[in-house]
């Protein structure tokens, strides 16, 4: 049987997933699928959560390469980071 070695390239992935396993994230994650850009206040908004709640939701993802931003005044926008590995979460989360 092959050795599985715990490279640089599986350990983000691992990480990925850790991130992207928590429920909130999980709905973060459907409605940014779904629209690719939103401000932290509709997203908030829409998960009927508070803005603090889902900016610290954010920038975990966003620091873990889920998201780009954009600032429209006081306004922070998120932008979902589509890659290899947002394409395959799609297909498991929405």
């Amino acid at each position: 049987m092959d050795k599985i070695i715990l490279t640089k390239d599986l350990t983000k992935r691992v990480r990925f997933l850790e991130i992207a396993g928590d429920p909130t994230r999980i709905r973060i994650l459907c409605l940014m699928f779904k629209y690719k850009k939103a401000c932290v206040s509709e997203i908030a908004e829409s998960l009927e959560m508070s803005i603090a709640s889902i900016s610290h939701h954010l920038q975990i993802m966003k620091d873990n390469g889920f998201f780009d931003t954009e600032r429209y005044g006081n306004n922070i926008c998120y932008i979902l980071i589509e890659n290899s590995l947002t394409k395959q979460l799609k297909k498991f989360v929405c």
